[in-house]
């Protein structure tokens, strides 16, 4: 007994098939939010990152001063972790599967 395939049987050449297009996109619109959470989540941490360097002291360079501020737990813990995240949640966001 030959198996008949919906779309490949020679019953139905000619014919118009009433099946339902299939949505060609493959991220959904939960892919986009996720994709903007990551990308918030990465910008906050370079935001985070930012400041005076080692040699800054109000905003001037002086080669004498020593800047403390760069070992800052925000800037050395905190700001690298949420960037990290963020690409974590971007990967994931590409990965997931729309239904």
């Amino acid at each position: 007994m030959a198996k008949k395939y919906k779309s490949f049987s020679a019953d139905t050449i000619g014919q118009k098939t009433s099946a339902q297009p299939e949505n060609t996109f493959y991220f959904g619109p939960q892919n986009y939010r996720l994709m903007l959470v990551g990308l918030a989540f990465i910008i906050i941490g370079f935001l985070l990152m930012m400041g005076a360097d080692a040699n800054t002291v109000d905003g001037k360079y002086d080669p004498n001063a020593w800047n403390e501020d760069i070992f800052s737990i925000r800037r050395i813990r905190i700001a690298p972790l949420l960037v990290i995240t963020g690409f974590v949640i971007e990967v994931y966001a590409i990965l997931k599967r729309n239904r």
